[in-house]
């Protein structure tokens, strides 16, 4: 096992166990701040692989969320820095695919359930600008489609490309990899981060993470099609969510969430929902190629907060983070990194360990 970065400097040895955007995140901000690390995970694509890549606290709100809000919003403000020490750089530009969400609705009852998250971010002091002409601002979208709003400072990622760019920045930083393991005592290090999704609780009992599953689709630009849109669009489709995530050659849709044990087969149901919705929204979806068709497992929990905390002296947990596992990467790999130093951060009491 290649035990990472070495040398006079380095605080201690962290050993995160998983490989998605989580611990890939916690292992390379970690080796920044000059501990030698290593991560266990497997050559299996996981829940990092089949996502949106969507960094949308504003347009995925409701209320009764108003903690999971605060923190989406401060791990936001972590995506949108600029300059050296950001979370963003060293990674490729093109990891960023879009830099606006507008979240639109298709019948009134719709409109109703927009207008109601649109007072709840205002109530919180996060005003959104409604609009009634939403085609005005996404040609796009199909006709009728009046009800909408713009959430100007939310991204979207290329979740794939960010991944292994991730990976390349660990390598170049001198991040070791393991393979997986099955019980805490199989690792080697002063300290373990528990980072690995739906998992967790096989190493540490009675984390409350179970796995949710969710379809997402890949629809591929084709010539002479209508091009891909410039924006996220998030929309509520007779009651039913719906997103559209620009990629560079075409357009992510996503995505159903229902608890199935750990089944993984995307289901017809599912997929037809999500084709139907998605072409409700914006018509010439219809004449892109149908490229990919995965499902995932979330990791959610009862509350719908991630797990971010420390579990004993030598144990911390980065896990739970469900549908929002992106957007919540850089301020999760603060957090660890601020309990590895004894200094947690000032957020942390939203989601400390329970």
């Amino acid at each position: 096992m290649d035990s990472g970065a070495t040398g006079a400097r380095a605080k201690g040895t962290v050993a995160v166990v998983g490989g998605g955007v989580i611990g890939l995140s916690v292992a390379r901000r970690a080796a920044l701040d000059g501990w030698s690390v290593h991560v266990h995970r497997s050559d299996e694509n996981g829940a990092s692989w089949v996502a949106g890549g969507m960094l949308a606290p504003h347009s995925e709100g409701w209320p009764g969320e108003e903690r999971l809000l605060r923190l989406g919003l401060a791990s936001l403000a972590l995506w949108n820095q600029e300059g050296p020490g950001a979370f963003l750089d060293g990674l490729p530009e093109a990891v960023v695919t879009a830099r606006e969400s507008l979240v639109v609705a298709v019948d009134r009852a719709d409109a109703a359930d927009l207008k109601t998250v649109g007072e709840w971010l205002a109530a919180q002091g996060h005003p959104v600008a409604l609009t009634t002409a939403a085609r005005e601002i996404e040609p796009l979208l199909a006709q009728g489609i009046r009800h909408g709003f713009r959430a100007e400072t939310e991204l979207a990622v290329d979740n794939r490309m960010l991944v292994d760019a991730l990976v390349a920045e660990c390598e170049r930083l001198g991040v070791g990899w393991a393979p997986p393991v099955g019980k805490l005592a199989q690792v080697r290090a002063d300290v373990v981060v528990i980072a690995n999704g739906i998992d967790a609780p096989s190493l540490w009992p009675g984390l409350p993470i179970r796995p949710v599953k969710g379809e997402v689709l890949r629809l591929r630009w084709r010539r002479g099609c209508m091009p891909v849109p410039q924006r996220v669009i998030r929309a509520r489709v007779h009651g039913r969510q719906v997103y559209l995530v620009p990629r560079h050659d075409g357009v992510v849709v996503g995505a159903t969430q229902y608890e199935h044990g750990r089944d993984t087969a995307p289901a017809v149901t599912g997929v037809r929902e999500l084709l139907d919705d998605a072409c409700t929204v914006m018509p010439s979806l219809g004449e892109y190629e149908f490229a990919e068709c995965a499902a995932g497992l979330r990791p959610m929990t009862p509350d719908g907060l991630p797990v971010v905390g420390r579990l004993d002296e030598r144990t911390l947990v980065a896990g739970g983070h469900g549908r929002n596992g992106f957007l919540l990467a850089p301020w999760t790999a603060e957090a660890i990194v601020g309990e590895l130093n004894g200094v947690p951060l000032a957020e942390a009491d939203l989601v400390g360990a329970r």
